[in-house]
């Protein structure tokens, strides 16, 4: 993975009425590398996560994504833009409606030159790609496990081959086996596809298997941010707790 970054975050301020969520945030997603951005209850990881691709509004600041300033672009510019990153948010939000492969369709039916038999064909690869079983392209939402939703939401984020992923809470629910695989599942596809991902997780076992560095977010900030390593050495009592309280020593194997 190189220096260069993808995303850039500077001086964010987000609030919602007088709670102020953010204030003078800075952050980067480094190409290549896998981010896990972590934080307390109330400490607005999934609004960072939303304020990047849009879909929170801020107050103040900088957000820069792939060179472009968001803010400064115009609505096909932006739209371009949009389709150069894959966002799977927690529950999936899949449409109850559509089948599994209609659903990795959607955001297919953006690309115009696509014939429809193109278009089920990429749907069926992401499909694929995302680790579920052929038959799945034909169920329907309700008829999947959470994990099996988790990872037909991750499809449809592959759908048009992003250089970015956003992922909020991707092994939350799950089984331990089925975290587990999912957290292997990100790793081979980062490097398969040579993504940059930004991952929201309050997982450990995420952290120690996926990510190269960590952002944890406290005081409407991000605190700190480095390796696992890094984090065991910082001096605050929520990083402290976090990753040197019981959870953390099943994680690290430590007694």
């Amino acid at each position: 993975m190189s220096g260069d970054p993808v995303i850039r975050v500077r001086g964010l301020r987000t609030a919602f009425g007088s709670h102020v969520v953010h204030d003078d945030l800075d952050l980067d997603l480094r190409r290549g590398e896998i981010l896990g951005v972590v934080g307390g209850s109330g400490t607005g990881k999934s609004v960072l996560l939303r304020a990047i691709v849009g879909l929170e509004a801020t107050q103040a600041g900088s957000i820069e994504v792939l060179g472009r300033q968001i803010g400064a672009l115009s609505g096909d510019d932006r739209r371009a833009l949009e389709q150069r990153w894959g966002v799977m948010f927690q529950d999936g939000a899949l449409f109850s409606a559509l089948t599994v492969r209609e659903n990795v369709e959607v955001p297919l039916r953006a690309v115009p030159s696509l014939t429809d038999a193109q278009r089920e064909g990429l749907a069926e690869l992401k499909v694929s790609m995302a680790g579920l079983p052929w038959k799945a392209n034909a169920d329907f939402p309700a008829d999947l496990s959470g994990g099996m939703r988790k990872r037909a939401g991750l499809a449809r984020a592959l759908a048009l081959d992003p250089e970015i992923l956003f992922l909020d809470e991707p092994t939350a629910g799950l089984d331990p086996i089925g975290a587990t695989a999912f957290d292997r599942l990100i790793v081979t596809l980062r490097d398969a596809l040579n993504l940059s991902v930004f991952l929201v997780t309050h997982d450990l076992d995420t952290l120690h298997a996926c990510c190269d560095r960590v952002a944890v977010l406290a005081e409407r900030r991000v605190l700190t941010t480095g390796t696992m390593a890094d984090m065991l050495t910082v001096d605050h009592p929520w990083v402290h707790e976090y990753f040197h309280g019981p959870r953390a020593r099943a994680a690290t194997g430590k007694e």
